[in-house]
């Protein structure tokens, strides 16, 4: 069942100059890598689509996925593929330590997502859109796996939210 989204649903405030970043370092090894092989007269038509394929594959490590959610979804967009879950109907919540901390989000259509949790410490609208519909999935009995994961992340980004309005104000 595909919902209506809003015309401005909220979205990941800082994902654009993320991506920028992105293009910029793969621009960046694009023209170093030409312009060593250009200074050393090895640059060659093969060897230039060499650094443009290697540049490409820069920013696609590099580019982060574009996180928005709006009344009761949530959804992931990456390079090759569009997830989203129902958050008003998740059945289980799971976060996974380690290198690249990752949560992990399952609705009751099957539908599954991952992303950061930094993402949600730093974008207070996609964190209230994601505990509105966790609220609703536990109201209904959807949710049965997960809540304290999710208690301890809400706990983490209110703890983070109130020193940056307290280190705004000068009051820390």
């Amino acid at each position: 069942m595909q919902r209506s989204r809003p015309p401005n649903p909220a979205g990941d405030r800082h994902w654009r100059g993320s991506a920028r970043l992105a293009a910029c370092c793969a621009l960046v090894f694009c023209a170093m890598t030409m312009l060593v092989d250009w200074d050393a007269d090895t640059l060659t038509p093969l060897r230039a689509l060499l650094w443009l394929t290697l540049s490409a594959a820069v920013f696609t490590v590099l580019l982060p996925p574009r996180v928005t959610a709006g009344p009761g979804w949530l959804a992931v967009r990456g390079l090759g593929r569009r997830r989203t879950v129902r958050t008003d109907a998740l059945v289980a919540v799971g976060q996974f330590s380690g290198p690249s901390s990752h949560l992990v989000l399952r609705d009751a259509d099957g539908h599954r997502l991952e992303l950061d949790p930094r993402i949600l410490a730093a974008d207070p609208l996609v964190w209230h859109e994601l505990d509105t519909g966790v609220r609703r999935s536990l109201e209904r009995g959807t949710l049965r796996q997960g809540t304290d994961v999710l208690r301890t992340l809400g706990h983490r980004i209110d703890d983070e939210t109130a020193q940056a309005v307290l280190r705004a104000s000068g009051l820390s």
